[in-house]
């Protein structure tokens, strides 16, 4: 029992707990003043999506641009019921999507917004926008999509599509959400952040019926998107259009450097695809045909797809053994004794030059024997071990076996082998020597390169002994900056001195050696070398290296037509041709 005080006490705090009671069921039962106020104040958060940086070539001619579109997204929880048929009219897609793209909405999140229509254009916009009203959930996103001035750059450039499940939660910067676009290969992959821009956002008061009441708190917490900052490439896009037409029906590449500055001047894969049908709502359908195609379009073939470098790879063969002062300019070899064949040609005085010149297997074959063997000692494996360690340092320098470091993701290192490597190839050591080795000679065996690293090496020679990193790309944003690692001078170890005998000897494989009549240039002094690279399956590869003029060069190039035979008569005269135009 409660003493009178006691009691007094507790009927007071009743009293108090049965008032706010009262007053708490009218608030929620009775008074709807509250819900009034918290519809006509709900917030609407907006992502905008800021344009994605331009590209440009290197006369600042515009290659790739945005063209505004809008995409639809959905938010399944606040999805209600609505007219299903008229929707499905209303923006031209069928009952099976709809209910295939709910499914999938609420599989991602009942909560988060999902992608449900990519691309509807301004008249897409235009139709819907006032129908929107009768579907809850339903909003659009100013976005974009890339337009394309030039179809002969795809390969280099690469493309951009939805940002995949696994990528989204492996994102470091939490920037992406389902639906966003993303570069995926090429230029558009490797400059991804500086192209992408910044994203903004703004708040808007809406109603229940989702319609916009106006700007939250006038405006002050919105954040404006940044456009991504435009590439400069180092691209000639006529050049690039016109080296794109000599390889059509064709397989194979073409790279153009500018050897002063190492700017690509033309980056050719062939066959190659139109980018502007990966950026629309047919992605899936055509990015599976091209991914089926046998001839591999999707492939950027210049830093990735590998070949053996065959003859031209003599090249290397004649500045490395100069440099070790295991041959000279008037080195002389026979033919004797050598198990490779030769073109037909004058061998009464077989020195580098005439070798060079008429691409002598035979002397290729003697000069890497000597340049394995002397100065070397012990047994026939230990003294083909030593003299090929050395041989792969020196040769290594040139970028063989290693990454030039290309402004795109897909480059490939191919392989040089060395002892390490040929021990493991025939099981153990002492077991190979210089006889099962000899292709390497000829640039043929277990040596295998990518047609950049080709072009690379004629952009080498023509600067006598050093390189800048190929890079495709000679400026960002509006300051045109650029890593400066793509202005880094790489010497490669060869004395310039040495270059001259094979420079002369590139000249008269061109005027009257190797190269056909259809491979020469009036009036323009190329030097070059022919290269016929072994294949298993079909006919060997065409192959050619060049640079023009002789002196003071602003070009060099490497063409690898696939299956075409002898390079003087394929390779050759697409190569002269695309100097002649530049």
């Amino acid at each position: 029992m409660l003493s009178g005080r006691n009691r007094i006490i507790f009927i007071f705090f009743s009293f108090i707990c049965l008032a706010f009671a009262a007053k708490l069921m009218y608030l929620q039962v009775f008074d709807d003043s509250y819900v009034k106020a918290a519809d006509n104040n709900a917030i609407r958060k907006i992502i905008q999506i800021p344009f994605r940086g331009e590209i440009y070539d290197r006369k600042n001619k515009l290659i790739v641009f945005n063209t505004p579109i809008y995409d639809l997204y959905v938010t399944p929880k606040k999805a209600a019921a609505i007219d299903t048929n008229r929707f499905c009219q209303l923006f031209g897609i069928d009952k099976a999507y709809f209910i295939k793209q709910m499914i999938k909405a609420k599989a991602y999140s009942k909560l988060k917004p999902y992608l449900f229509i990519r691309n509807l254009s301004k008249e897409d916009f235009a139709r819907a926008q006032d129908a929107m009203i009768d579907f809850p959930g339903f909003s659009f996103v100013t976005n974009s999509y890339r337009t394309y001035q030039s179809l002969a750059f795809s390969n280099a450039l690469g493309y951009v599509a939805e940002i995949n499940p696994n990528k989204l939660l492996d994102q470091k910067d939490d920037y992406y959400r389902q639906g966003d676009l993303i570069g995926i290969s090429g230029l558009e992959s490797f400059y991804e952040e500086v192209l992408r821009g910044q994203r903004g956002v703004k708040y808007r008061m809406v109603n229940s019926n989702g319609v916009e009441k106006g700007e939250f708190k006038n405006g002050e917490l919105d954040i404006n998107p940044i456009a991504g900052q435009n590439l400069y490439t180092s691209i000639d896009i006529k050049l690039q259009e016109y080296a794109d037409s000599l390889m059509r029906h064709k397989v194979g590449s073409v790279v153009a450097i500018e050897p002063s500055t190492g700017e690509i001047l033309t980056m050719v894969s062939a066959p190659s695809y139109d980018p502007s049908m990966l950026a629309g709502r047919n992605f899936s359908k055509y990015y599976g045909k091209l991914a089926m195609d046998p001839m591999k379009p999707l492939i950027n073939r210049p830093p990735s797809a590998y070949y053996r470098p065959g003859s031209t790879f003599k090249l290397v063969q004649a500045l490395v053994g100069q440099q070790l002062g295991i041959i000279n300019a008037g080195s002389v070899f026979t033919h004797a004794g050598a198990p490779v064949k030769c073109h037909s040609h004058n061998t009464s005085h077989n020195d580098l030059h005439n070798a060079i010149q008429w691409s002598c297997n035979p002397y290729f074959y003697h000069a890497f024997r000597k340049i394995l063997y002397d100065g070397t000692t012990g047994d026939t494996y230990e003294r083909s071990a030593q003299g090929l360690r050395r041989w792969e340092e020196m040769v290594a320098n040139f970028g063989f076996g290693r990454k030039l470091g290309v402004d795109l993701g897909n480059e490939k290192k191919g392989n040089l082998p060395n002892v390490e490597y040929y021990n493991k190839i025939y099981k153990g050591e002492k077991t190979w020597k210089f006889s099962n080795i000899y292709s390497l000679s000829i640039g043929e065996g277990e040596l295998v390169v990518s047609p950049l690293k080709m072009a690379n090496l004629a952009a080498i020679i023509a600067n006598r002994g050093w390189y800048i990193p190929p890079h495709l790309v000679k400026g960002v944003g509006d300051k045109k900056s650029i890593d400066p690692f793509y202005k880094t001078v790489i010497p490669v170890g060869v004395d310039p001195k040495y270059f001259g005998v094979v420079v002369a000897g590139m000249r008269d494989a061109v005027l009257h050696g190797t190269v056909g009549s259809e491979g020469r240039i009036p009036d323009i002094v190329m030097c070059g070398k022919t290269g016929t690279s072994q294949n298993q399956k079909g006919k060997d590869h065409s192959i050619f290296i060049a640079f023009a003029p002789m002196d003071k060069p602003k070009i060099a190039i490497a063409v690898f037509v696939e299956n075409a035979g002898f390079g003087g008569f394929a390779a050759a005269p697409i190569a002269s041709l695309v100097i002649e135009k530049y």
